[in-house]
């Protein structure tokens, strides 16, 4: 990922441009006194909890078919229960 380092008072007046790159798929540092206070990234839409969904799904959908020694996973479970 390419970054870009801009001062406020440069990040102010070049704003919609800073955007533009951010859009890009660039980072933007803004830097106060030299010193790294900001960083403008593109924004994520739901892309991390799509990730966790998928993973959620794959690992009930694999769930389904453990077995220990032939008996299933929730057998297992079961047999500890009081009822």
């Amino acid at each position: 990922m390419m970054s870009t380092t801009v001062g406020t008072f440069e990040a102010q007046t070049r704003f919609t441009t800073l955007l533009d790159l951010v859009e890009l798929g660039e980072e933007v540092i803004i830097t106060r006194n030299g010193r790294p206070v900001a960083r403008l990234l593109a924004f994520s839409h739901g892309k991390a909890r799509d990730a966790r969904q998928s993973a959620i799904r794959r690992i009930s959908d694999a769930a389904e078919d453990l077995s220990l020694g032939g008996i299933g996973w929730r057998d297992h479970r079961d047999a500890g229960r009081k009822y």
